[in-house]
């Protein structure tokens, strides 16, 4: 049976010598490309660069760093634990609401006690102001000095418990069941702060700053708080015991306290016991509080601390949260082995 053909190509069967425009094929059956170029992509000839281009190789397209959603997420994650377990402390905090009311009881004592009893009798020398006036700072510090047995038992209690340990095993960081400790206990002393602002505006307490400078004594106020609760959650890991902790913890309320000029001016004391009140974080943010306030007490020497009290309480609180909390996360980290 014969087939037919198209005239045209009758007598042009195979490829000529003249003709270029086809390819050859090698033993292996696979088409090569005499040009040297393989646009297609399924030869085996080699590509040539193009012309303006230096290299044969494309630009690698620009990667995202896989490392960073991760990072991102984790954030996320660590910031999602401490607020639940900031909200599982609130709702125990508001089961319990003897907690709130042995941080305000001192405060608010001092308030009522010294307000009354001692306000005909202590005259504070170069002031126009009160000495309910003038006891109002160091009393607000005192709440964050009553927030250290507070936080210190409430730690102790969960190691105790085991709690503690539930929680590392979990897949949390270091850093968030201390930090939602110490956040719920602030929300308390903040709490704490606002029935002794109650109770000294009834007494006859004023300020006469601006909002700004008043706003910016309650945050210093409350920061200096937040201190005293990682120095309870340190003094909880370390010691563990109930009875022990409150012990200590009043020894310190009471020290620095009156070892300062949170309730009388410092004219009184020896030279090198004023130096050592000056020094002390509480007298500097008592005083910081009461310029801010406008409740300016008696300048009685001409040290550091005296004459620039925001900076030296902006700085002292700032190196005490950043000596506690390493020293905190350390102690976790190793409570389980005790």
């Amino acid at each position: 049976m014969s087939t037919a053909l198209d005239p045209a190509r009758a007598d042009h069967t195979g490829p000529g010598p003249d003709d270029t425009g086809t390819t050859d094929t090698d033993p292996t059956g696979t088409a090569t490309d005499p040009t040297g170029t393989d646009p297609t992509g399924t030869g085996t000839g080699t590509q040539r660069p193009e012309p303006g281009r230096k290299g044969s190789a494309r630009p690698a397209a620009a990667t995202q760093d896989p490392a960073r959603p991760g990072r991102a997420r984790a954030a996320l994650g660590h910031i999602g634990d401490v607020a639940a377990l900031t909200g599982r402390h609130l709702r125990h905090l508001r089961r319990t609401p003897e907690k709130i009311i042995g941080v305000a009881l001192t405060p608010v004592a001092m308030v009522v006690i010294l307000g009354y009893l001692f306000a005909t009798v202590v005259q504070i020398k170069d002031s126009g102001n009160s000495y309910r006036e003038y006891i109002m700072a160091g009393v607000f510090a005192q709440v964050g000095l009553s927030c250290i047995g507070i936080t210190a038992i409430g730690v102790a209690g969960d190691l105790g418990k085991g709690l503690m340990d539930r929680f590392r095993s979990l897949p949390m960081g270091r850093a968030t069941v201390l930090a939602s400790h110490t956040l719920a206990d602030l929300g308390a002393a903040a709490l704490s702060m606002l029935l002794v602002a109650v109770t000294g505006l009834a007494v006859g307490w004023r300020v006469h700053g601006s909002f700004g400078e008043v706003l910016l004594g309650f945050v210093l106020q409350l920061a200096f708080a937040y201190a005293m609760l990682w120095l309870g959650a340190l003094l909880g890991m370390m010691m563990r015991n109930a009875e022990a902790i409150s012990g200590v913890a009043a020894l310190m309320l009471v020290l620095l306290s009156f070892l300062s000029s949170s309730f009388m001016p410092l004219t009184g004391l020896p030279g090198w016991l004023r130096t050592l009140a000056e020094w002390n974080p509480v007298s500097a943010v008592s005083e910081a509080c009461r310029r801010l306030w406008g409740n300016t007490g008696a300048v009685t020497s001409g040290s550091f601390p005296v004459t620039h009290p925001v900076t030296v309480s902006l700085i002292s609180v700032g190196l005490v949260i950043a000596v506690l909390v390493p020293l905190s996360l350390r102690a976790y980290r190793t409570s389980a082995t005790r």
